[in-house]
């Protein structure tokens, strides 16, 4: 069976993914812009400004705000090291209390604060985040230079989270094959394959686990 080809920027059936996270990343950055073909102008460069909401109990749904707008992605499996993903949520501010009581809140798997307003701006949602003993708000800054590798799409990332500065890689496709491949044609074989939700945990204390520590 012909495999997918996918573009970066496009929806796709859900992807596989490999992450990982470091401090330095520059051998495999620079086999990542070899190996790859051209992509858009568009994709060369970006920049974001995201908030993610960190939940002590919760590993499987991620959630991320960005210009407003709330996503979450739920974990689904994983096949030969692989994670898939898949959209759980979308919404925006301001937000129904019915969406937040009955989605948004039950993602984070932490008991449900009082909610006594018809709808919650987003400094409002953020109180209730930053009250709350089992929820963290964390604001992550990026900046992604994209590539696409084997028909894989591949990024190269400086990432300030809470200003703390990691770097990250990573290979997605909805073919198995194609990222292994990319993987181990980039170096990057052995590296430990990890999602932001863990990164933004072993970074801000709440697990107790380095990341990768890549120095070639």
């Amino acid at each position: 069976m012909a495999s997918e080809k996918i573009e970066i920027g496009q929806e796709s059936k859900p992807r596989f993914e490999f992450r990982s996270f470091g401090q330095n990343f520059d051998t495999i950055w620079k086999r990542m812009a070899r190996f790859s073909v051209p992509i858009p102008e568009k994709v060369w460069e970006r920049f974001s400004e995201e908030i993610y909401i960190i939940s002590a109990t919760n590993d499987v749904n991620n959630t991320k705000i960005r210009d407003g707008k709330m996503d979450i992605k739920t974990y689904v499996q994983t096949i030969d090291g692989l994670e898939q993903w898949n959209p759980l949520m979308k919404g925006e501010f301001p937000m129904p209390v019915s969406v937040l009581a009955e989605e948004v809140f039950p993602a984070f798997q932490v008991e449900m604060p009082a909610l006594d307003k018809e709808v919650y701006s987003f400094e409002e949602f953020l109180h209730l985040i930053n009250i709350h003993p089992e929820l963290l708000a964390v604001r992550v800054s990026k900046q992604r230079f994209g590539y696409m590798v084997n028909n894989t799409i591949c990024e190269y990332g400086v990432v300030l989270i809470n200003g703390a500065r990691v770097v990250t890689i990573n290979s997605e496709s909805t073919e198995i094959a194609d990222i292994l491949k990319t993987i181990s044609d980039i170096g990057a074989s052995g590296i430990e394959n990890i999602n932001y939700l863990q990164a933004i945990k072993r970074v801000t204390g709440m697990i107790n686990k380095p990341l990768a520590n890549e120095t070639l």
